[in-house]
């Protein structure tokens, strides 16, 4: 259920026994597995943190159509850095990413309640704009083996971009719903 790029790009092939689902449905399956707990768990912290915002903007339905497009963004974006790669992809990472390029780009000046561990562990608000200005950079920067950067930077842009979109469309549904009376 995981997306493994090489056999998605058709370099490599499953044997008979392991193909669950064809390789264009793991690009959907793969969101909604992960590697562990603490892999769900932070992707769930992230998602309470900056996903209602977003859902609030768009409403439940285009919610779930934009963070699916999102997932879709990051897993091209991982499966293009490395079309050979073997290794499965899984978690909502990318997803989550693009929901928080949406956040940047609709709350960018909202404030983010952050935890800042120094001798004392210390809770200061930050504007959107550095907090994720900062996960984005981090994404570039960070090497830790295991883990999918080119799909968090992918669901990002994704995010980003897809917003754009939804907000006319948005916005276009909320003028024929006003009607001439206001």
């Amino acid at each position: 259920y995981g997306l493994i790029p090489s056999v998605l790009m058709g370099h490599d092939q499953l044997p008979m026994d392991l193909y669950a689902v064809p390789a264009y449905l793991t690009i959907f399956s793969s969101m909604f597995m992960h590697g562990g707990w603490i892999h769900l768990i932070g992707n769930m912290w992230y998602m309470k943190i900056f996903a209602d915002n977003i859902e609030d903007n768009l409403g439940s339905r285009n919610f779930i159509i934009f963070y699916i497009l999102c997932g879709i963004g990051a897993a091209m974006a991982q499966v293009l850095m490395d079309t050979h790669s073997q290794v499965p992809m899984v978690g909502a990472s990318g997803a989550i990413g693009g929901v928080l390029g949406a956040y940047l780009i609709n709350h960018p000046n909202a404030r983010v309640l952050v935890l800042i561990p120094y001798i004392i562990i210390t809770i200061i608000k930050i504007r959107a704009l550095y907090v994720l200005g900062f996960w984005f950079i981090l994404q570039f920067i960070s090497s830790g083996g295991g883990v999918a950067y080119a799909a968090h930077i992918g669901g990002f842009v994704s995010g980003m971009i897809l917003i754009l979109f939804f907000n006319k469309k948005n916005k276009r549904r909320t003028k024929t719903i006003k009607g001439p009376w206001g």
